[in-house]
């Protein structure tokens, strides 16, 4: 598999090598609350390396030219209300916040969803008082569907066609 190249980034594949650089990212409270447990992250890994071996795509480790782990960010399949559907999702390392690398890594995946596997429309989701999560998602020119509940929390779902306009 090629990686996905920007201009700032490298992302390669989900890999077992990337486990450690995982479990500190998911357990930093400010990305994940609480923090995700050694075990949990094994899991999270466990359950994405599947999803690249039975569908041909997942999540990408973005780093920067020094080497440096930035963040992950992937599409995978999921189901809303039944309806099969492809979600993009990202995270980046909280120190690195605010320096436009969920946009970038966002738009280097959504476009790898478009124009190799051929999707029609992507989907992300976050909770409603995520405004920076929200903002990348906007600037990658999704637009609000609905409020809906995962988990049994409220979240917020909005939609990219591969029609749309993208920065």
């Amino acid at each position: 598999m090629d990686p996905l190249i920007t201009n700032r980034l490298r992302g390669l594949p989900l890999a077992e090598a990337d486990f450690d650089e995982l479990v500190e990212l998911h357990q930093d409270p400010r990305i994940v609350s609480p923090g995700m447990t050694a075990s949990e992250t094994r899991e999270w890994l466990d359950w994405r390396l599947a999803h690249w071996r039975d569908h041909g795509f997942g999540v990408w480790m973005f780093r920067d030219p020094a080497g440096e782990f930035v963040g992950r960010c992937g599409i995978h399949r999921w189901s809303l209300d039944g309806k099969p559907e492809v979600e993009l999702g990202y995270v980046v390392r909280s120190k690195l916040w605010s320096q436009g690398y969920a946009t970038e890594m966002g738009s280097a995946v959504a476009d790898y969803g478009f124009t190799r596997l051929g999707l029609q429309t992507l989907v992300g989701f976050t909770r409603p008082s995520n405004l920076g999560s929200r903002r990348v998602l906007e600037k990658l020119g999704f637009v609000f569907e609905r409020a809906f509940a995962v988990d049994g929390k409220g979240s917020v779902l909005y939609r990219l066609a591969n029609s749309s306009p993208r920065p």
